[in-house]
């Protein structure tokens, strides 16, 4: 099921149980998919743009929840970590530990890195290799330093 369908069922499912906060979140999820179909109606957006559509949304609530805690408003944190798990919902199933270890390792027997200076080579090795999993970027990067050093 195209994930402008999905959206439009989970939206009619939040309205009928009232809950509001899924509401909201499945309400802004389909402007931005809608506002990124719009820019170019010509060209459909496919799986990759909407899951890194996903991923940016994601992203900026971890960044605003960041925010909010240094602003010492923990409810508004709290509210933008609850709209990340129901994006997140959207989302293939993240990587696990041992998966991105694997990824890592395949990684660097494949490009033959040894120093930090190739670190993009191999990050961009194993992200080929986590393709279709949902793969926090810092975690990845993390990972693969830890590895050549």
């Amino acid at each position: 099921m195209p994930l402008i369908d999905q959206l439009q069922k989970d939206l009619v499912a939040a309205m009928r149980a009232k809950e509001e906060l899924k509401l909201g979140t499945i309400r802004m999820v389909k402007t931005a998919l809608q506002k990124a179909l719009s820019v170019d109606p010509s060209k459909p957006l496919g799986d990759a743009g909407e899951q890194q559509l996903l991923k940016s949304l994601v992203k900026q609530r971890v960044e605003a929840a960041e925010m909010f805690r240094k602003g010492g408003r923990e409810e508004l944190a709290a509210k933008e970590e609850a709209e990340k798990l129901i994006i997140e919902g959207y989302l293939p199933a993240s990587a696990s530990e041992e998966e991105i270890l694997a990824a890592v390792e395949a990684a660097l027997v494949e490009t033959g890195a040894t120093a930090a200076k190739q670190m993009g080579v191999v990050i961009k090795a194993a992200s080929a290799k986590l393709a279709g999993k949902t793969v926090d970027g810092r975690v990845l990067s993390e990972k693969v330093k830890a590895r050549l050093q």
